[in-house]
């Protein structure tokens, strides 16, 4: 009675497919499917948004099951890793031959004495079928990931070999990314949004927009229905710092949040990993659930439960990137009796199925003999089955999505009104930018505010340095001495502005996972994300300006007046908004935090040394003076200089102010005196004690700026911040493109 026969429920029987007799074309089928209405059955019940979508009139005859069969023919995949000397290093490893060791590698073009070929995957065939479970077992570096990595188009064009097709038809990648999602092996959510906001901002990027709000609302709710998260819905997700849901709660709003189109694929990494048994079953009760609504479904998982095998429809066990076994869990006994190991009857197979692949990977032999055994026994059953093909009701792919979506299958962007050429049969994204836009900055704003610790450091910082600066540099008079002190201040108050925004590094290396989960499968344009994420620092860079400027303004005793304040606060502004800028690109080629902080403090410190403060660009040598003009402290800081000392008829230095900063500084005042009128004799020009001696202009040519003006200076700066922007860009478009190599 353990046998897992008995567990298995038997599909029930379908009514034979029939094609439509005039089947519409798929976008005018698209074009309709936004228009859902819940009407109510003839016994007065309403039909959930999940269940069903009213299309308008069409000639297509909806069938039952619309059948979808993805097949995959002799996958491969290798790659180049670093080759291990071994004394004597020239000598080849005496197992490098032995199939399912772990030094198995292939011997392809390509090598040299410093790297070698190792083969991941090795001629990997096999079907899944919508309404069924795939599931890809094997030990830790068999090849599952791998393998669902290469099913789902997340290995660089031109790496893996084979074909792959669904329903005969080669499947290409941008089909793939409308009518498939990834749910990756970790749980990567912003922990501060509840279930329910999580799978509603879901439903946003994924659905179309001619879906109204309540519509998506009722998906939403019936899909944490569907999910058994309704206890859960209110609750945060959760960090280290904040209690949320369950490890088995998040790993289903995980799902969630790519099931809320309603894929016609759907892939999973390893969904059970990391849970307890009740979890993990429930996980992957819901992926039946998912499969038999006529989706296909392929797993990864390490180690199914007596339980979850009773769920699966299909197995493919690897062995270091060779098949040894892929068929029906119903046919393991009979498979491992033929090989000569037959399964005891109270064992769980997959359990016993796992053992013995270890067990051959640490014999002499390998796995050979299990693969060879593997090969013969698809052939005999190929053979058994006349070689037919599986019948998929006369459909073509495109015809067969068209039903799938007539059906109600949510595709993504499935509402665009664009015609549909037929290289190109669903429109890539289901929102415009601007709507994109709206949803990414609606959600950081949500998340940022529920988060108010962060903001409130980083003003503390400032207010902080600001109040340091405003008491070290008290009232500055117009003595030599002031201007010199100016200068200072004005050095570091820019300087500090950069070195402030250095926190905003962790903010994308934070959502990097969360970006690139959601934009391999096309949930919104990388650009409406740089868009949105310029738009939403802008009010904080606001609030952070405004405070430093009016905290050293006044208190230090700047000059200008309230119009001097207005550019000074413009300039602090344009600074903010430089270093955020150039921090957030930084984060996007940046691996890590740690990193990211030594690059920006280095940088920054260069940027203060070649800006003009320390040395004039007079002085500078010409091999190093690129760098002074790329300085982005140079900008602001010969900027918030033109604003002081722009008033020509304001004077700094008078008369016997002249000796300050000499030796002749602590003399009596009426040597000084005798001191400028022996120097009027010689210049033949009357200096006295009231004589203007230094003005404004003076200061600035001392300092050498006279390039550009303070508008201009500003100007670039701004132009600064929109430059790295569009870098931080371009570091995502050919950076995160979540593919192995």
């Amino acid at each position: 009675m353990s046998t897992l026969t008995n567990l298995k429920r038997p599909r029930p029987p379908q009514p034979p497919f029939s094609p439509p007799a005039t089947s519409p074309t798929l976008g005018q089928l698209l074009k309709n499917v936004g228009d859902v209405i819940r009407e109510a059955t003839g016994n007065g019940s309403e039909t959930p948004v999940h269940q069903g979508l009213e299309l308008g009139s069409t000639n297509l005859e909806v069938p039952r099951s619309i059948p979808f069969v993805l097949s995959f023919k002799k996958l491969t995949y290798s790659v180049k890793v670093r080759r291990k000397f071994k004394f004597p290093a020239i000598l080849p490893s005496r197992n490098i031959h032995r199939l399912g060791a772990a030094t198995d590698t292939d011997p392809v073009g390509g090598e040299s004495l410093f790297t070698t070929t190792k083969t991941l995957l090795n001629d990997i065939s096999g079907e899944a079928r919508d309404g069924e479970i795939l599931a890809v077992l094997g030990a830790s570096g068999s090849g599952k990931s791998t393998l669902i990595d290469a099913l789902a188009n997340r290995i660089a064009k031109g790496s893996l070999k084979g074909t792959k097709t669904l329903n005969g038809e080669v499947l290409e990648s941008r089909m793939l990314k409308v009518i498939s999602a990834y749910v990756m092996q970790d749980d990567l959510l912003f922990p501060m949004l509840t279930v329910e906001e999580t799978l509603m901002f879901a439903a946003e990027f994924r659905l179309p927009r001619s879906l109204s709000k309540s519509k998506k609302r009722l998906r939403v709710q019936a899909l944490i229905e569907q999910l058994g998260l309704k206890n859960a819905a209110k609750t945060v997700i959760g960090d280290e710092g904040h209690r949320g849901v369950s490890g088995g709660e998040r790993r289903r709003v995980s799902i969630g949040i790519d099931i809320i189109h309603d894929p016609i694929i759907l892939f999973l990494d390893e969904p059970t990993s990391g849970l307890d048994s009740t979890s993990a079953f429930m996980v992957v009760k819901v992926l039946q659930r998912i499969a038999q609504s006529g989706s296909i479904v392929i797993m990864s998982v390490h180690q199914p439960s007596y339980r979850i095998l009773g769920l699966l429809d299909r197995l493919i066990f690897l062995s270091r990137g060779h098949t040894v076994y892929s068929g029906s869990p119903m046919n393991l006994p009979v498979y491992f009796s033929d090989f000569g190991h037959p399964i005891p009857e109270n064992e769980n197979r997959t359990e016993f199925a796992l053992d013995l692949i270890r067990e051959l990977e640490g014999s002499p032999g390998g796995t050979r003999s299990l693969v060879e055994f593997n090969k013969s026994w698809q052939d005999l059953k190929h053979s058994r089955n006349g070689g037919s093909e599986p019948d998929r009701g006369g459909l073509s792919l495109k015809e067969a999505i068209s039903a799938s979506i007539s059906k109600g299958k949510l595709v993504s962007g499935a509402t665009n009104n664009d015609a549909i050429s037929p290289n190109s049969m669903v429109p890539t994204f289901a929102n415009p930018v601007w709507i994109e836009m709206a949803v990414l900055s609606k959600r950081s704003f949500l998340n940022s505010r529920r988060m108010p610790e962060l903001f409130g450091i980083r003003l503390g910082a400032v207010m902080v340095t600001g109040f340091i600066l405003a008491t070290m540099f008290w009232q500055l008079d117009n003595s030599p001495k002031g201007v010199q002190e100016r200068l200072g201040f004005f050095a570091f108050a820019m300087s500090t502005t950069f070195y402030t925004c250095a926190d905003a590094l962790p903010v994308f290396l934070q959502e990097r996972y969360i970006f690139m989960r959601e934009t391999a499968y096309n949930a919104y344009r990388r650009s409406s994300y740089v868009l949105s994420h310029g738009l939403v620092v802008l009010p904080s860079l606001i609030f952070l300006s405004l405070a430093f400027s009016a905290t050293t303004f006044w208190a230090v005793g700047l000059d200008g007046g309230l119009s001097g304040f207005l550019f000074y606060f413009l300039i602090i502004f344009a600074s903010f908004w430089a270093g955020s800028s150039f921090v957030t690109f930084l984060s996007g080629v940046v691996p890590h935090v740690m990193l990211g902080y030594t690059i920006v403090v280095a940088i920054l410190a260069y940027f203060l040394l070649f800006s003009g403060f320390f040395i004039n660009r007079d002085r500078i040598p010409d091999y190093w003076i690129w760098f002074h003009y790329l300085s982005l402290v140079k900008y602001p800081y010969e900027a918030v200089l033109l604003n002081e000392f722009q008033d020509p008829a304001k004077c700094f230095v008078r008369g016997v102010q002249i000796f300050d900063q000499s030796p002749l500084g602590e003399v009596p005042t009426s040597l000084k005196l005798q001191l400028l009128e022996s120097m009027s004799n010689t210049l033949g020009t009357k200096i006295t004690s009231s004589t203007c001696l230094t003005t404004g202009a003076d200061i600035l040519q001392q300092q050498g700026i006279t390039d550009l003006s303070k508008w201009n200076c500003l100007w670039v700066t701004v132009a600064w911040g929109f430059l790295f922007r569009i870098l931080f860009y371009i570091s995502l478009l050919f950076g995160s493109k979540n593919k192995r190599r």
